[in-house]
């Protein structure tokens, strides 16, 4: 073969492979990395310090929590008219979902606003008195809480030891124990106002400081803890039912004998909320008061030792905003078992927290050593809760055989099963239930059994 032949014939060869290669089908691009989520939550990581917020909701009440260690706590949610302003204002104060829900009583003011906020931030836990004739709007609520993996359980005490109030720790030394209710332990309180007469109470404490929020309670709830000398004494009183003349009784503030008081008021107060009678008892005892309706949104702040309150608002002829400052006592108050055994009324010193004094069992002011060690129960908000049956929403009746012992699980959520009765089993959706007719079908599903019922 000549060389000019070769020559063709190569540039033929490279031609060809250049037009093979051209032929070929261009690679797939990459898919683009998927953008970062935004960042849900905004708050500060814990600084060791117990932070409390009374948001200024209107006609209503809201606070929430932060620990030393930064578990959180919101104890009720407000009206509706406040879910835009807590769907907002919680994240910015939260790193993370919140790990407990307290709704201290089925009142639309209470929980108007949580459907937003927990739609906003989420919860892991939801601790409701569980009181029976409650609204469906109240049963709808819970049933789409639990729906969505929210535990709720109630403030029962423990049985072994039913004489304690149920305690839940918060980290860091912080604190809450729920004074009331307690059924079965104790029954409930009777009366018209039997929503607000058993209310949640809650005692928050933290090294020498501490606050009491009494809910929506009533005079006829105060006797009652007092009678039984209850834990009430503290640093800030949350007053009881907006300020109302139903509450705030003179024994029961003279056990509480708070620094301060934080009144969550709005402009359309029904009737004369707060009331003139409960403002002057407060003022009697010395206490600052703090109002949502003229201060806004009031924080509060704990090393253990002080409380110091700033409010949003700042007070009228001043430029910057003050904080207060309220020293701790170091120990609870007992007060007065009865208004017959009280003592004559002593005058408060200018500086009642610098001074370690209290109301013994008969109310006279003696010397006070450290607080006792509580026995008390705890519930740890990592774990599973206790469930107990509610009469007023009865469980789910899935259908089965007869004679036979069946089980319940969700097709959404935790792959786990329980009792028919169980208090989680009942939040599940029809649509979503599916039912075992032994534990051996369950276990064969890939279920286990939840740690609330234990089935």
């Amino acid at each position: 073969m000549s060389r000019p032949l070769r020559t063709l014939l190569a540039l033929l060869g490279v031609l060809l492979v250049g037009a093979c290669e051209q032929s070929r089908p261009a690679p797939a691009p990459k898919p683009a990395a998927p953008a970062p989520a935004p960042r849900r939550f905004f708050g500060q990581p814990p600084d060791g310090k117990l932070h409390v917020y009374f948001f200024d909701v209107g006609q209503g009440d809201a606070t929430l929590i932060i620990s030393p260690t930064g578990r959180s706590v919101l104890v009720d949610a407000g009206p509706g008219t406040a879910s835009l302003h807590l769907a907002s204002r919680l994240p910015e104060l939260l790193t993370e979902s919140l790990d407990l829900v307290v709704l201290t009583h089925p009142h639309a003011d209470h929980h108007g606003g949580l459907a937003a906020a927990l739609g906003a931030v989420g919860a892991k836990k939801l601790l409701e008195p569980q009181l029976p004739g409650t609204s469906a709007e109240y049963d709808a609520l819970l049933t789409a809480l639990g729906g969505r993996g929210v535990e709720i359980f109630s403030p029962a005490p423990s049985p072994s030891s039913p004489d304690e109030p149920l305690r839940l720790p918060l980290g860091g030394g912080a604190e809450l124990a729920v004074l009331w209710p307690r059924a079965p332990a104790e029954p409930l309180l009777e009366g018209a106002d039997a929503l607000e007469l058993n209310s949640i109470v809650l005692r928050l404490t933290y090294g020498d400081t501490s606050l009491l929020l009494a809910g929506d309670a009533r005079e006829q709830t105060e006797r009652h803890l007092l009678a039984r000398q209850a834990e009430l004494g503290a640093t800030l009183l949350k007053v009881g039912a907006h300020g109302a003349e139903a509450a705030s009784s003179e024994d029961f503030l003279q056990a509480v004998h708070p620094q301060a008081a934080i009144l969550s008021t709005g402009p359309t107060q029904p009737g004369d909320t707060p009331a003139k009678a409960v403002l002057s008892r407060l003022e009697a005892l010395g206490a600052r008061i703090f109002r949502t309706d003229r201060d806004g949104e009031v924080r509060a702040e704990s090393d253990g030792q002080r409380f110091t309150l700033t409010p949003q608002r700042l007070p009228e002829g001043t430029q910057e905003s003050p904080a207060y400052v309220y020293v701790g006592q170091d120990a609870p108050v007992r007060p007065a078992a009865t208004r017959d055994e009280a003592p004559e009324r002593t005058e408060p010193s200018a500086h009642p927290a610098r001074e370690k004094v209290g109301l013994s069992r008969f109310g006279k002011v003696v010397e006070l050593g450290k607080a006792p060690t509580s026995q008390g129960v705890d519930i740890d908000l990592e774990q599973d809760t206790p469930s107990v049956s509610r009469s007023s929403r009865p469980p789910p009746k899935p259908p089965g055989k007869k004679g036979t012992q069946r089980y319940v699980a969700s097709r959404k959520g935790k792959n786990i099963f329980h009792l028919p009765d169980c208090r989680n089993a009942k939040r599940i959706k029809q649509e979503n239930l599916i039912v075992f007719h032994s534990r051996q079908e369950a276990t064969k599903n890939g279920r286990t059994p939840a740690k609330d019922c234990k089935p």
